[in-house]
């Protein structure tokens, strides 16, 4: 090199270190936003049927077109063929626990009055994420437990807001003779970790029209305060619509023109519209996993009944109307935008995929149900790691579905008095060819019987060493 060079390598060199020095950052910044954990918004509607919102064939339909939900889907993922348990309480509890709820003692909806919920021993997705430094809340219907030792600031919620139970009982209140009876009315509640929950207005009609735009309020406000405090939030959004009785907020009364039911409907679009325009107004969106999604099926009583769509059934049967609802998943950038899936899925799912992508390790110590679904939702593989599932009502499975065929161990219900009747010889249905489980085909396809039966034994064989918890068992339990 000569002296004459050196002035030109001086300023390559020179060059060099501002370009290093410009690239490191940037490569940082990459690095943190890769291992970032996301916030959750998780959005569960009550006893909303398959054939209710606009891409699943609804909207103007059932008289209330869903745009900002139909929005939702075509930015995310849409999964055709995600599975629930049949009533709110089991539904619940397998979301929070990863867990049928036969295991739990919350295989059915409470009676008032009785011990109910989830023990202490179970370990809810708020705890998991809470552990991972997470903001948790819920916003809500409970419905696991009206114990002040079993309410969300008791399960991993930082912070809570809702009914401990459903909204039945805001019917109590006009009720004839229930001032005289001296039962105690539901109260909307609110409670923080740390602290004795405290009761609020009685639950009554009028609130009932009013408790999801309160729960919307309050969910945005979580969500402003943890996004300044710098941390991820999980927010679990219990909906109360379109549960009965189906009354809408004062401001959609008479909004569509053909009654509460689909004024309803455009509540709860708008509802699910302002979560997301609070998410894209505080500059998360991209760092945002966005979940809509059903507990159960529709209610059959008119004119409150809902749409099970192309599927035959409502909720508390083991029939497909009640164990297929919505599911949307959004999270830009990571989950396919406009994909659809008829690849089967279990809310209990939810649990471990959520659990893996935060970066907190399941319990090992007792048996999780839920299968972890993230390279399925995303897009890294076009296969469900989970190819059947067990359909429970109450204490009895009713019902396994393994790929595209269902096997009925019980005849289907038609009200909620008839005593279940269990078949000599179950039915056999290929849900492709026979969507609506009319017409049997066991005896060609026998074939199709073995693996449920497999599944069925694996499952028994877990409860050898974990029996069920009894339904009302106190704290504190241990198996």
């Amino acid at each position: 090199v000569t002296k004459r060079s050196c002035p030109v390598l001086a300023t390559l060199l020179m060059l060099l270190v501002v370009h290093v020095a410009a690239w490191l950052p940037a490569q940082q910044a990459l690095a943190q936003s890769a291992d970032k954990k996301p916030n959750i918004v998780f959005v569960l509607m009550d006893n909303l049927g398959y054939g209710e919102v606009g891409v699943y064939g609804g909207g103007i339909l059932r008289g209330a077109p869903t745009p900002r939900i139909d929005t939702l889907a075509a930015e995310g993922t849409r999964l055709l063929n995600f599975n629930v348990e049949a009533q709110c309480t089991p539904s619940r509890s397998a979301i929070l626990t990863g867990r049928h709820a036969i295991r739990s003692g919350t295989h059915s909806v409470p009676f008032p009055g009785q011990l109910d919920g989830l023990t202490q021993w179970e370990i809810t997705i708020a705890e998991l994420l809470s552990g991972q430094g997470y903001a948790t809340a819920h916003f809500g219907k409970w419905h696991l437990g009206s114990d002040q030792s079993r309410l969300p600031t008791s399960q991993g919620f930082d912070e809570w807001f809702g009914i401990p139970r459903t909204t039945d009982e805001a019917l109590y209140p006009s009720a004839v003779g229930f001032k005289e009876s001296g039962v105690e009315p539901e109260h909307i509640m609110e409670g923080r970790r740390g602290e004795k929950s405290r009761s609020l207005e009685v639950y009554d009609l009028k609130q009932r029209r009013l408790i999801d735009a309160e729960v919307t309020r309050r969910t945005v406000d979580f969500m402003k305060r943890s996004v300044k405090a710098g941390k991820p939030f999980y927010t679990y959004v219990c909906m109360t619509q379109p549960h009965i009785p189906v009354l809408p907020h004062p401001d959609f009364e008479g909004k569509t023109g053909f009654g509460d039911f689909p004024d309803v409907l455009a509540e709860m679009d708008i509802r699910v519209g302002q979560l997301l325009d609070a998410v894209d107004e505080l500059g998360v969106r991209n760092d945002t996993i966005f979940v809509f999604t059903s507990d159960n099926g529709p209610d059959p009583t008119f004119p409150s009944q809902g749409s099970s769509g192309p599927w035959r059934g409502y909720y508390f049967t083991h029939m497909e109307g009640s164990s297929r609802t919505p599911f949307i998943i959004r999270w830009p950038g990571k989950i396919p935008a406009g994909r659809v899936s008829n690849e089967i899925v279990h809310e209990m799912d939810t649990f471990t995929t959520f659990a893996k992508i935060a970066g907190a390790s399941v319990p090992q110590d007792r048996p999780i149900d839920g299968v972890d679904q993230t390279d399925f939702l995303l897009g890294n593989k076009e296969t469900s790691n989970r190819e059947g599932l067990l359909l429970f009502l109450a204490d009895r499975l009713q019902a396994v579905k393994w790929r595209n065929w269902k096997l009925h161990l019980y005849d289907e219900m038609h009200d909620w008095f008839t005593p279940p009747l269990k078949l000599g010889t179950p039915k056999l249905f290929n849900l492709i060819l026979d969507p609506k489980e009319e017409f049997p085909v066991t005896v060609q396809n026998t074939w199709a019987v073995e693996p449920m039966t497999k599944m069925i034994g694996a499952f028994e064989l877990s409860t050898r060493r974990f029996p069920f918890i009894a339904p009302g068992t106190p704290d504190p339990y241990t198996p």
